[in-house]
């Protein structure tokens, strides 16, 4: 089932036409039916010009934009332009503008530049979306609804009246009554305690550290507050415009807002992806994110909204992707489950912040590299209509949870550090240098959809609570293999620590108890002996000890156990597979392996390189017999595979390497790229790629 109304892969990007004239319209539509656009974004930043003041609309220039597209054959994103609020709403009520902690109001130029809790720019952002969807919901030109524009990006919290007020409504219905609250919040400490909620305001610039729990709650609010504007415009366009997909463009792996969450609210997921063509290990980073957006929803099919075609206009250094590289980028998307490659921006501004931001049509028009390379990727993508639909499917799964994220980068833990990204990717680097894809999997996931994955990682479970501990339980019980990472059952979800040592809740599971953290200081590392191969830990360590006892036949930690069956009391001592070397912590624990029912559990207590962890994770990955997608892959090569519902599959192969690389192939296939048939192997060339498709077996019918 494809995203849109339109069929095959989508291609297009960000048009705004409201920088151009009506002769210009008419150039670019003809060249993006040249370029093979079948989707165009309209309206992004268009607020401005479709609502000139408070009590007047102007639509007429809308109106001839989408008759002119659907003429060409081309459809329409089209946004409901409240991204970027106009000039006279924030002067008719200056109260829009958000507030910083400090108490900064931010001034009108930019962007984004709206407080999530206002009520006037909510109720002016609605009225907008109703109006399109009024005006626009039969147009034959519409075939998706863009709401807003990447929230979160600028603004992800306002600390005015407004957002105070809202807070508090927000823990009113969190906590029901202060008495609650203040146990949640441990007021006791520092003499805290409120007597009522209009007591309390946002965690704003204080003397010294802030309440750890009201600052998580805090982290909750602001994600829920910019959702419900989302939600307000998504309702508003169901009830006008219903059976026409809405979406929001997401930002990849954000920490401002909880993905998990938005996304039940999505028709179907889109990103903004930006990796930086100076990186490279960029296409690792974005393998990660792309393989986020597609479990977000299950493994259903996404949309990459936006990337750059060349050199984006706001790092330091702008660096422009290479010959080949943009073309390889967008076939990686499209491997890790994208039925679609859009960008920012179709034709290059010549005007603004961005005017320096590539484009499909560059500033040099059609005489250029840029422009070929527009032309030749989407004519490709029309050749690879057919992949429109299928499916990837990991072959192992990363637990991640944005309250355990908040929480972890909190203040006054025992190393500033300890950062969730830099936990998560060299455990995602390993799997992806060894040919294993990955799904994302949320902490409530039930053990009966883990069931599905032989391995499972924790880089970090920092907040934990009873019960999704006893699903991990029950997961390794029943054949699971379930790998954690330092730091990890420390608190439950109201940020207090667990009682009776870390890792809380975990403790049973995993045989081992923390007796204490053991940071390490920057530039040290440790060293560690795995079979007489040195590793070196750096950032964090831990002083563990395993624990002699046997497991209670009800489940983890007395909980009662998913499973039907009882299980018999075990050993839930730990086994040592690697030890500290140097330092205070020689000799003592550093990895552990604990078999539980038919599953073992296994715990890193240190951080590692991609190398090291690799290395270690080789041990699990072949107790879970989890290999490569394709086995004997050469350096530098990415192999993912899309399936079909008749179990035709799709070979995506990446060369991201600068020498030719020759593939070995576990099936034929034909590849879509070029129409060659390859049977035994082919040979990528540098940045080169194929596409492969393999007849379904018998079996996979």
């Amino acid at each position: 089932m494809n995203l849109t109304r339109v069929p095959g892969l989508l291609y297009g990007g960000d048009w705004n036409p409201e920088q151009w004239s009506e002769e210009v319209w008419a150039e670019d539509v003809k060249l993006m039916a040249e370029a093979g656009v079948n989707l165009v974004t309209v309206g992004v930043f268009s607020w401005a010009r479709l609502q000139p003041d408070a009590h007047s609309w102007d639509f007429g220039w809308l109106d001839r934009l989408l008759d002119l597209v659907h003429a060409h054959g081309i459809a329409v994103d089209l946004a409901t332009a409240t991204a970027s609020p106009p000039a006279w709403l924030v002067r008719d009520h200056p109260e829009v503008l958000p507030v910083t902690a400090d108490g900064v109001r931010l001034e009108f130029g930019s962007r984004q530049h709206y407080c999530p809790s206002s009520p006037a720019y909510r109720t002016a952002a609605v009225r907008l979306a109703r109006m399109l969807a009024e005006r626009y919901r039969d147009h034959p030109a519409l075939a998706v609804w863009h709401v807003h524009n990447e929230y979160g990006d600028h603004v992800q919290e306002c600390f005015c009246p407004a957002s105070a007020a809202d807070f508090r409504r927000w823990l009113r219905e969190r906590h029901g009554t202060v008495e609650e609250l203040n146990r949640s919040w441990g007021t006791a400490f520092w003499s805290q305690r409120y007597n009522s909620f209009d007591q309390i305001e946002p965690p704003r610039t204080a003397p010294g550290p802030v309440n750890p729990t009201q600052v998580l709650d805090w982290r909750r609010f602001c994600s829920d507050a910019l959702l419900a504007l989302h939600r307000a415009e998504k309702a508003v366009l169901d009830e006008v415009s219903p059976g026409v997909p809405v979406t929001t463009n997401f930002m990849s792996m954000f920490k401002a807002l909880d993905y998990w969450e938005w996304s039940r609210h999505e028709d179907f997921v889109s990103d903004d992806a930006y990796p930086d063509p100076a990186d490279p290990r960029a296409h690792v980073n974005a393998a990660m994110n792309y393989d986020l957006m597609r479990s977000l929803k299950g493994g259903r099919p996404w949309l990459l909204m936006e990337q750059a075609p060349s050199a984006v206009s706001w790092r330091p250094v702008n660096v422009p992707k290479r010959p080949g590289l943009y073309r390889l980028w967008s076939l990686q998307a499209l491997a890790r489950g994208a039925d679609g490659v859009l960008h920012f921006q179709w034709r290059a501004s010549v005007a603004g912040a961005e005017k320096f931001h590539s484009a499909m049509l560059p500033h040099r028009g059609t005489a250029g590299r840029g422009w070929r390379e527009t032309v030749a990727i989407g004519s490709e993508l029309r050749r690879l209509g057919e992949v429109a639909g299928s499916r990837t499917r990991g072959r192992a799964a990363v637990l991640l949870d944005w309250d355990s994220w908040w929480a972890l980068e909190l203040d006054d833990h025992p190393s500033a550090r300890m950062r969730w990204l830099d936990l998560l990717r060299p455990w995602y680097a390993a799997l992806y240098e060894r040919g294993v894809t990955v799904d994302f999997v949320p902490p409530t996931a039930d053990p009966a959809d883990l069931a599905g994955y032989p391995l499972l990682l924790a880089p970090n479970l920092y907040l934990l609570d009873a019960a999704t501990a006893e699903r991990l339980d029950a997961y390794v019980r029943g054949g699971g293999h379930l790998v954690c990472g330092p730091f990890s059952g420390i608190a439950d979800r109201h940020d207090h620590l667990h009682p009776g040592g870390h890792p809380g809740p975990l403790r049973e599971l995993l045989g081992v108890v923390v007796d204490e953290p053991w940071p390490i200081p920057d530039g040290e590392t440790t060293g560690l002996d795995l079979d007489g191969t040195g590793l070196s830990a750096v950032r964090w360590s831990e002083w563990i000890e395993t624990i002699v006892g046997r497991a209670s036949v009800s489940g983890a930690n007395g909980a009662e156990p998913y499973a039907a069956e009882p299980y018999a009391a075990e050993p839930y001592e730990a086994e040592t597979i690697v030890r500290y070397t140097t330092g205070s912590l020689a000799g003592r624990p550093a990895v552990t392996r604990r078999r539980h029912g038919r599953g073992t559990a296994w715990y890193l207590s240190c951080h590692l390189d991609a190398a090291d962890t690799g290395r270690v994770l080789d041990l699990p990955l072949a107790e879970a017999g989890v290999g490569a997608e394709l086995p004997g892959l050469p350096e530098g090569v990415e192999a993912t595979r899309r399936r079909a519902a008749d179990g035709t599959e799709y070979l995506f192969l990446l060369n991201h390497g600068s020498a030719a690389r020759h593939v070995a192939l576990d099936r034929p296939g034909t590849d879509l790229l070029t129409g060659t048939a390859a049977a035994d192997g082919l040979t990528l060339a540098p940045l080169g790629a194929a596409v492969l498709r393999i007849p379904p077996t018998e079996e996979r019918a």
